[in-house]
């Protein structure tokens, strides 16, 4: 009698770790930032979850209602973890206007990111998390504080003032420069050179 030849069994499908609560909140926030600049509070959260590519119903399996998870966008762009991690990797090595431009670049970003999605979520945006507010917002602004005077650490010794001061000047310039009729914005690198050498050009006595 033949012997029946088997076929290999095929190895079992190892199914890849499943993501927790927290770490799938967060995926489908960073699905939803995007949409919400375009279509703003209108967004269904049918249009997120093809965006981050799972069923609506596991929206709600992690958030509450829709104005949770509007609640959680407005929370991560208001974070200033994006913007302290891009000042982080500025290089230090650079000259002090090269580092500094650098930063008002990620600055700036980082408010027009922010600006994009409250203003595209209108009466929403003014409902924003308790965390941003208070203590939260003092420490936001801490952080990102700290981060930009890390960048002045290396001049410490010819800095007027100490670097976290310095700081704090250079984020006020940076955020509420005036608008003048007929006159164009100062890039980062223009407003790094007035911060730097003064309203006085080289001529001037």
């Amino acid at each position: 009698m033949t012997a029946v030849k088997k076929e290999p069994t095929a190895p079992a499908r190892r199914r890849a770790p499943g993501m927790s609560p927290e770490q799938r909140r967060a995926m489908i926030v960073q699905a939803a930032l995007p949409l919400l600049t375009e279509y703003g509070s209108a967004v269904t959260t049918a249009k997120i979850a093809r965006a981050a590519g799972i069923g609506e119903g596991t929206i709600f399996r992690v958030f509450a209602d829709k104005e949770e998870l509007l609640q959680a966008c407005v929370a991560e762009a208001l974070s200033p973890d994006h913007a302290v991690r891009e000042l982080d990797a500025i290089d230090v090595s650079q000259p002090l206007p090269d580092r500094l431009a650098e930063a008002a670049e990620a600055l700036q970003a980082h408010m027009d990111r922010l600006g994009a999605i409250m203003g595209s979520l209108g009466h929403h945006g003014g409902k924003h998390p308790g965390t941003v507010r208070g203590a939260g917002r003092e420490e936001s602004t801490s952080r990102v504080r700290a981060a930009l005077a890390d960048l002045l650490e290396p001049e410490k010794d010819a800095l007027r003032r100490p670097p976290e001061q310095i700081a704090a000047l250079f984020i006020g310039l940076l955020f509420t420069q005036p608008r003048t009729d007929g006159e164009p914005d100062l890039t980062p690198r223009e407003l790094v050179e007035v911060f730097l050498g003064g309203a006085l050009t080289g001529s001037a006595s």
